[in-house]
């Protein structure tokens, strides 16, 4: 016999661990699937040849790249708290205007079902979940807030308060970038984040980043209500004969199967993994995957035109956490350019270790000073520009059950445009001019598709059950009882990091949760 609980979260990462936190202080009988461990805290967590050059890390899967025909290692992170123990921790807001349609110069970036004003209480609850640190009236592109960051902004170093500088002297408006780390720079012997060169893209051994299983399912925990399950791989959600309601979720773990029943069940495992779940659910009542009746399960995948890429400094770089700044300027349009081009953000500053990883072949005989003396004048940003989302870039099943991509670049011109503006205002920022060199340290395999910690679409939400998997509160319109609470359900992406989003959006989807449980 299966155990039964009120609800059932599968997947711990910023969608199912923000959501069974808000959940947790209602005493219902809650249920966190993670099908994989808590990430081991050790020196490695700081040892770039092993996050970078090793791929500690880097959880065993096997997709396949359609177009390509050849299987590959996707970057994914299956551990307690999912992709966030590895993330960035940018945690921005989309734009007000990104709720709406905005007209791209290769296609459209279409409507969410709910605006920026409904979701904006929930940004606000997930700023504060994630002790986000910022400065509000900076970005000229941000929207309206009912309250301030709930920490400062995390100040800039010497080298990044000169790039600051130079911007404005441009005409530009960097701001401080919204941050998601456990920082009190005002008592520092009392912070838990050390402020070190080793955050972005490495796991935190100190928990002093704002990931989904220090603020989500470490509280959660805490009540005697929630339990978790962990190396337990939800496999196949299974109905009542009329297909109107999950009566089961079907877990392997252990080299068991096992069978777990809930009144709610929520589907947090990624833009991916949620659509290969759905899939794999077929049944005579739901032939083409559970709740697709619409055809949608699995399509529009987008996870951003992202391009890592580093300049070279006429001064030496001596930042230690580089990720404190951001431009906007270009987001909705450029010069000569009337449509958007995309964010622009600063990264985790290179370090001479990571060549090796990037380019194993070109670095194989460069000496080890070399590097040393790139990265040490190396200033590192991130371009980000909104993937559009396209039916026929998608998610299935292939015939061994993985997953099988097929994926069509939407947006190329934005993104070639956004890096070229970059490239022309080096002159004016202290660094050599024309010299913007790609980094591959985020995605570092010849296949765009395996660097996919941004993906989302593929059980888009909607108001029309014709063109949509979910309703506006992002229930399945099909299956009463499911919910689906992560990227999958974007019907667009916008072009910034979609952590917070993610967030926000499972708060507002626990409030319907609550509301319907009593």
């Amino acid at each position: 016999m299966s155990e039964h609980y009120d609800v059932i979260v599968i997947g711990t990462g910023a969608g199912g661990g923000t959501l069974a936190r808000h959940l947790a202080p209602s005493g219902k009988r809650i249920l966190l699937l993670e099908r994989g461990d808590w990430l081991p805290r050790e020196p490695g967590n700081w040892s770039t040849e092993d996050v970078f050059v090793k791929g500690r890390y880097i959880s065993p899967d096997s997709w396949y790249d359609v177009k390509g025909k050849a299987f590959f290692q996707p970057q994914v992170h299956y551990f307690v708290g999912g992709a966030t123990k590895l993330y960035g921790a940018a945690l921005y807001r989309m734009r007000e205007q990104d709720f709406g349609d905005i007209h791209h110069h290769d296609g459209l970036s279409p409507a969410w079902p709910i605006s920026y004003q409904d979701m904006e209480p929930y940004y606000t609850a997930a700023e504060t979940m994630y002790q986000v640190h910022g400065a509000r009236g900076e970005d000229p592109t941000e929207p309206s807030a009912s309250a301030p960051y709930p920490y400062p902004a995390v100040s800039h170093e010497p080298r990044i308060q000169q790039l600051s500088d130079d911007l404005e002297k441009g005409g530009y408006h960097p701001f401080h970038a919204p941050c998601g780390i456990l920082l009190n720079e005002a008592n520092r012997p009392y912070s838990i984040c050390v402020r070190c060169g080793d955050c972005d893209g490495f796991p935190c051994p100190l928990h002093a980043k704002s990931d989904a299983e220090v603020l989500g399912v470490r509280p959660a925990l805490e009540h005697a209500n929630v339990t978790l399950l962990r190396n337990a791989r939800a496999v196949k959600l299974e109905t009542n004969p009329a297909g109107t309601a999950v009566t089961e979720v079907v877990v392997e773990r252990d080299g068991e199967t096992e069978r777990y029943a809930g009144d709610i069940v929520v589907v947090s495992c990624g833009a991916a993994n949620s659509a290969k779940l759905l899939l794999a659910s077929a049944s005579d009542k739901h032939p083409a995957g559970l709740a697709n009746s619409s055809d949608q399960v699995g399509r529009n995948f987008m996870y951003h035109d992202s391009q890592a890429v580093l300049a070279l400094s006429k001064d030496p770089n001596p930042t230690v956490f580089q990720k404190t700044l951001g431009v906007n300027d270009f987001y909705f349009s450029g010069p000569d350019f009337d449509y958007p081009m995309g964010n622009i953000q600063m990264i985790g500053k290179s370090q001479a270790a990571m060549f090796r990883g990037e380019k194993p072949l070109e670095t194989k005989f460069a000496p080890n000073w070399a590097l040393r003396d790139v990265a040490e004048h190396a200033v590192d940003f991130w371009l980000s520009t909104e993937d559009l989302p396209q039916p026929d870039n998608r998610v299935t099943l292939g015939p061994d059950g993985n997953v099988h991509i097929l994926y069509t670049p939407s947006n190329p011109t934005a993104a070639k445009r956004l890096y070229h503006q970059l490239k022309s205002m080096l002159g004016s920022l202290g660094m050599h001019e024309n010299h913007l060199a790609h980094r591959f340290a985020y995605m570092k395999t010849d296949i765009p598709v395996a660097g996919c910690a941004h993906q989302a679409g593929t059980v888009r939400f909607g108001a029309d059950p014709a063109t949509s998997v979910l309703d506006p509160s992002c229930r399945a319109h099909e299956v009463d009882n499911l919910y689906v609470a992560d990227t999958s359900i974007f019907p667009s992406i916008s072009a910034v990091n979609p952590a917070l989003t993610a967030m926000a959006n499972a708060i507002r989807v626990g409030d319907h949760i609550l509301g319907r449980l009593g």
